[in-house]
């Protein structure tokens, strides 16, 4: 055939052309949704997962018995989701009811901001595995905006199942556990490269944290590696400064009022803090996803920061302003000052901030105090250090 008879790509092929580079770390695509779920609900230990979490002590001793009906009950509460849209959908109702069954309060600042026909990459504090991206999500749809994708860690992904369970959920592959300088390297540029595809050519958002792992002590603080391996896919003739301003960054702050992995977190800062080191139990990040998102968290706000979209010079000035709006978007809670006041005391300053805040703070320090007895006695301490640190640090940023 001759050149004038070969049609051209349109661009949408081109762009799936692309977009298959990615195939190893990218979410699930719509047309992937049935073979995958399907497949889940054929993984066993998936489903004696749900079943350990839903009837600790029948699925000991009869697994054999609650697995058709696990599989029973996600068959119907799945009858209508089709795609990875309709699974988000569905996941924001879920979410919705726990709000609702928790009394919870959700306040969301900032969005106004936000251009609906514009993606962004949100870099947020990072305190709980799935809640963070996912109250994120529920902020952006609450307001008629479009849904993001969410970088997780290969380290969480423990079993194909949960790896299969993010990536439906829109969640792309950050490889941690590639080994060898050239290999890790090589894994960074493919994630870099898949970040600014995302962002400029499929228009879409992303969530990604601020550092590698929860903030488990409560300190927020932006890596510069984090920011440095954004960088890794820029030309030659492009400076660090124009790439980031490319990529429309936005700061996001979490506050949660309880934290429902606390006494988790607690136990494992203490035996790092003691021993030197923490051996994480089979599954163990799976069980506090869970708890995180059954757990009630209380007033939760999400804040969104300002569109950086000044040229910052290198990773460190920029990772500099991000930690000035997370640090200073944080919202302060009557837990973090009755955790502050019980370690540090209160300053002239700290008091007139806190008596700022409209608490009930004998019922908030009566369920503090419940929780503390809740966990270890050795352990207390740095759990009221965890809830303590952000007022720490928005003392030290106002000082």
């Amino acid at each position: 055939m001759s050149e004038q008879g070969l049609a051209a790509p349109t661009d949408e092929k081109v762009k799936a052309i692309e977009a298959s580079h990615f195939d190893d770390i990218r979410p699930y695509n719509d047309d992937e949704f049935e073979e995958v779920f399907t497949r889940l609900l054929g993984e066993r230990e998936f489903v004696d997962t749900l079943a350990s979490m839903k009837f600790s002590r029948l699925s000991r001793w009869v697994p054999w018995l609650l697995r058709p009906l696990i599989r029973a009950t996600m068959k119907r509460a799945f009858a209508d989701v089709t795609s990875v849209g309709d699974f988000q959908a569905l996941m924001d109702v879920q979410l919705r009811k726990l709000l609702t069954r928790d009394n919870s309060q959700f306040t969301v600042r900032g969005i106004e901001k936000l251009d609906p026909r514009q993606s962004y990459l949100f870099i947020s504090n990072h305190r709980d595995i799935a809640m963070d991206p996912s109250l994120t999500i529920l902020a952006l749809h609450q307001k008629g905006l479009d849904s993001l994708r969410i970088a997780i860690g290969d380290n969480l992904l423990t079993k194909p199942f949960v790896s299969d369970l993010m990536r439906l959920n829109k969640s792309f592959i950050v490889r941690r556990s590639v080994v060898g300088r050239r290999e890790k390297l090589a894994a960074l540029k493919h994630l870099s490269a898949y970040i600014r595809f995302s962002l400029q050519e499929e228009q879409q958002s992303i969530w990604i944290a601020q550092r590698e792992g929860r903030a488990k002590d409560g300190l927020d603080g932006t890596e510069t590696a984090l920011l440095k391996m954004l960088a890794l896919c820029k030309s030659k003739s492009q400076s660090f400064g124009e790439l980031i301003q490319g990529l429309n960054v936005v700061p996001v702050s979490l506050s949660y009022e309880w934290d429902p992995c606390d006494g988790a977190k607690a136990k494992e800062l203490y035996a790092l803090q003691n021993d030197g080191a923490y051996e994480k139990a089979e599954h163990e990040d799976f069980a506090s996803i869970y708890r995180g998102i059954v757990g009630n968290k209380g007033h939760i706000y999400v804040t969104f920061g300002d569109l950086l979209s000044e040229p910052f010079e290198d990773a460190a000035s920029l990772a500099a302003e991000i930690d000035r709006q997370i640090v200073g978007n944080y919202r302060l809670q009557a837990t973090h000052w009755i955790a502050y006041e019980r370690l540090h005391g209160l300053s002239e300053q700290a008091e007139q901030v806190k008596q700022s805040l409209d608490a009930d703070w004998q019922a908030v320090a009566q369920t503090f105090d419940e929780r503390l007895a809740a966990v270890p006695e050795e352990h207390r301490e740095t759990l009221l250090a965890a809830y303590a640190n952000p007022v720490v640090q928005f003392l030290q940023c106002s000082a």
